[in-house]
């Protein structure tokens, strides 16, 4: 029963502290979403415009979530969660979207923000079911798909001076 409490409170505190989560639909890999907590749960918004993609996460549906520290982005903890959607305008999706709000960053249309949620996007709770994953011992990286891509080649020799020569005539 202890360490049931534990895991309840570890999941709580490294949610609500991490402003990033990763989290990983069934057959979807993880996709980092900001988040807030919210009773109990860790709240998102998405799959509209403007908004972050939540691929793989449906309503009853389940997830794996990972949180990552604040100060050095190591992953601290993963849990198990429960998808419930949100109804749009209900009181539950008002009050995560009154948390939501203060958190977004850079919305293009401010205080209208909660209107176009409603109409076009979707408001997930996250909802811990008292299972913790155990973390991986190695390092979960993996090689860059591949691109047509390129680096940048070095800039010329000559280059600077050219520059330098243009400035200097005004």
């Amino acid at each position: 029963m202890t360490s049931e409490l534990l895991d309840q409170a570890l999941v709580e505190e490294a949610t609500k502290k991490s402003g990033l989560v990763w989290v990983a639909g069934p057959g979807v890999p993880a996709r980092a979403l900001w988040h807030v907590w919210h009773e109990g749960a860790a709240c998102v918004v998405g799959d509209g415009p403007d908004e972050q993609p939540l691929p793989g996460l449906t309503d009853g549906g389940s997830a794996e979530v990972t949180v990552r520290s604040k100060d050095k982005g190591g992953r601290l903890v993963a849990w198990q969660a429960k998808v419930v959607e949100l109804a749009p305008e209900s009181e539950e999706w008002a009050a995560a979207v009154a948390e939501l709000k203060g958190k977004r960053l850079n919305a293009p249309d401010g205080e209208a923000m909660t209107g176009r949620w409603a109409r076009e996007c979707r408001v997930l709770r996250l909802e811990p079911t008292g299972t913790t994953t155990p973390l991986p011992d190695g390092s979960l990286a993996e090689a860059p798909l591949p691109t047509p891509a390129t680096t940048r080649r070095p800039m010329p020799a000559a280059l600077h001076r050219l520059l330098l020569k243009k400035r200097r005539r005004r």
